[in-house]
């Protein structure tokens, strides 16, 4: 049988997708971008757009191939199941509490053997992680999830409702399974997950701290990130880990506001001093670190003097770029409940705001990084230009040197770099000098 993975969502779903591929390939399965006889769209719920786009998708791919199968599983399976429900097109869901047993149902409705179009069960009572993800083919560094799940319950979240408890994988398996990668040539893992403050291995009583400390003691993948962080996540000792130069100096900060009564509303657990408190100590610590950050505007109840509070707030903090996200109610989510749900129009003039603030600061660092040398792994090519990714998440279009032309490279591969220009905000132009470690 031939298929075809369509992703949407978050690394975590990157993730998944990489571990059904395994999966498949394990039962026989071939991948098929032509004319693919199941299309598996492991879908995103973090907003209601994100089901709608999933909803295009399917009517997209039944228009091209009437005959083909289409599966749903993932966040919005879980959660926006009765979405999909009775939706021309959609052949098969299975819930993410169903999802170890993908394969199989697919194979029986290939056979005409289900007796139903929905598995779905209780969330919560998931307790298994699994295993065996980490690669994602035609990609060139791996994301390795190390949790799943979330235990907060923020008042404009669905994920634990798509996701359930958090639980952890075992500091061993993960160090296991980097040193599996390294030897398979890869040259940077992430570790991902849907809250990965939470980590904790319960075998070993150790949290998210150890679990860093022990894969740079005892793994040598050359490059190591961090996704999302909350505040109070970034502890002294995680900040002092990052003395290593192998743990890349790049931050992902899920603060969604900075002022403490809408972080309160929201369900946060800390407020606006906690913010300026993690902002300002990666500046101290790793000051050479790019910082990203999700923001939310338009939270119900946010007044226009909370917002500019959150405005005036980061204009006056470090950190790289904001990723603005103008507020949409979710369907089953507390927030619908509050009061305050604001006219779109402003909604959108305050992300319009934001973003400006966001881009001025983007290009402002940026230029800071003219005549820097930094360490960079080859990612692809593109209409006869090189584009690489640097420690610190910068994307930079190569020149090569007389010592080095665009043949010789390879992909995935670490290589020196000159930053020669910042033509545009968001991606740099350097010059390659040769391979690490000549």
């Amino acid at each position: 049988m031939n298929y075809q993975i369509h992703t949407f969502g978050c690394k975590v779903n990157t993730y998944d997708s990489s571990l059904l591929e395994k999966r498949f390939s394990a039962a026989g399965w071939e991948q098929e971008t032509a004319a693919p006889r199941v299309h598996v769209l492991n879908t995103c719920a973090v907003t209601e757009e994100a089901s709608k786009e999933a909803k295009r998708t399917i009517r997209k791919l039944k228009v091209k191939d009437p005959f083909c199968k289409v599966v749903v599983t993932g966040c919005a399976a879980q959660v926006d199941t009765e979405f999909f429900t009775d939706l021309p097109g959609v052949d098969l869901i299975v819930a993410n509490s169903h999802k170890s047993e993908l394969e199989v149902l697919i194979d029986k409705l290939n056979k005409d053997l289900l007796t139903q179009k929905v598995y779905k069960s209780n969330i919560f009572k998931k307790t298994d992680l699994e295993e065996g993800g980490g690669v994602v083919s035609s990609k060139t560094r791996a994301f390795v999830k190390i949790q799943d799940g979330c235990n907060s319950f923020c008042t404009f979240c669905v994920i634990p409702f798509a996701r359930g408890k958090s639980r952890s994988l075992s500091v061993s398996y993960i160090i296991n399974k980097i040193n599996e990668l390294s030897l398979k040539g890869i040259n940077e893992a992430i570790l991902t997950g849907v809250h990965i403050g939470d980590y904790y291995d319960e075998s070993s009583k150790s949290n998210l701290e150890d679990l860093v400390e022990a894969v740079l003691l005892k793994t040598r993948m050359p490059r190591l990130r961090l996704t999302s962080l909350e505040p109070i996540e970034l502890t002294p000792r995680l900040l002092d880990l990052y003395s290593d130069n192998r743990l890349c100096p790049h931050f992902h900060m899920s603060i969604q506001s900075a002022q403490t009564k809408v972080l309160k509303d929201m369900k946060r657990k800390y407020d606006a001093k906690s913010v300026e408190l993690a902002l300002n100590s990666i500046q101290k610590y790793v000051p050479r670190a790019f910082v990203g950050m999700d923001v939310i505007v338009g939270f119900p109840g946010e007044t226009e003097q909370e917002y500019k509070e959150t405005y005036d707030r980061l204009a006056s903090l470090p950190w790289s770029q904001i990723h603005v996200f103008p507020y949409s109610p979710r369907p089953g989510v507390y927030a619908n409940k509050l009061d305050g749900q604001w006219d779109r129009s402003l909604i959108m003039q305050r992300a319009k705001d934001l973003r400006q603030l966001s881009h001025q600061r983007l290009a402002q660092r940026a230029l800071e990084q003219v005549g820097q040398e930094k360490q960079l792994l080859l990612l692809n090519s593109k209409n006869d230009k090189t584009y690489g990714l640097t420690e610190d998440y910068w994307k930079v279009q190569i020149d090569c040197s007389d010592k080095l032309n665009s043949n010789d490279l390879v992909r995935g591969q670490l290589y020196k770099i000159k930053v020669n220009s910042a033509n545009e905000p968001s991606l740099l132009s350097g010059q390659l000098l040769g391979s690490v470690g000549e």
